[in-house]
């Protein structure tokens, strides 16, 4: 039994990743930004904790009330989407929302939880990124907050994953493909319980030896 802490929990693919989780016997730790919005993942014996990852000293927060818990595995899963969007209809405030969620607040809540992972045993940090933010794949433009921020999450990780192999750190971006949830939208080809089984066999197979490593939810290794 390991224990694993997932932000953007209380829908969605974090939502799913604590009941398959919760499912086989698991501690979860899950984070939201809305109480009244965590019923589904209180239901699931879930241990709920308040946090906008948008917000440094919200994080700051957790990383105290977190203190002395020893956590196995870190999801990062808290994200925004918006797809479309030609270069002359982007904001300054819309690109700096895009960063501030889907890139500066997962490295920031590793740094705020990272005593908590040296004391877990498995040391496994996985955030979720998309396909979208491969530069060697994109060729059809547009989503300039979105794909940015993903890209910049990927190159966070790859830091990130050379500084702590030493310590024997498992570092991956993961991409869930384009899952029919409330970002995902109806349309889309893959059912949430199908890309979660993938996401947790990939992070249950990862070894230090792939950290650093960006894998599609179906263990594929996948370009920047």
């Amino acid at each position: 039994m390991a224990t694993w802490l997932i932000t953007g929990a209380g829908r969605g693919i974090g939502l799913e990743l604590a009941r398959q989780l919760r499912g086989r016997g698991d501690d979860v730790i899950g984070t939201v930004r809305d109480a009244d919005k965590a019923g589904a993942l209180r239901e699931l014996g879930a241990r709920v904790e308040l946090v906008d990852v948008a917000d440094p000293s919200a994080i700051d927060a957790l990383g105290e009330r977190m203190r002395g818990q020893a956590i196995d595995v870190l999801v990062n899963n808290a994200g925004i989407g918006r797809f479309g969007g030609a270069v002359k209809d982007l904001t300054s405030e819309e690109l700096h929302r895009y960063m501030a969620v889907n890139a500066i607040g997962p490295i920031l809540v590793v740094r705020a939880l990272l005593p908590c992972l040296r004391a877990g045993e498995r040391r496994t940090i996985a955030s979720i990124t998309s396909l979208m933010g491969s530069i060697a794949d994109n060729g059809s433009g547009g989503a300039y907050g979105y794909r940015a921020s993903k890209a910049a999450l990927n190159m966070l990780n790859a830091s990130l994953a050379l500084e702590l192999r030493g310590e024997g750190f498992t570092c991956l971006v993961l991409n869930p493909g384009w899952v029919k949830t409330d970002m995902g939208g109806a349309r889309a080809p893959t059912p949430v319980d199908v890309s979660v089984r993938g996401l947790l066999a990939v992070i249950d197979g990862a070894s230090p030896e792939v950290t650093g490593r960006f894998f599609d939810h179906d263990g594929k290794s996948l370009p920047w």
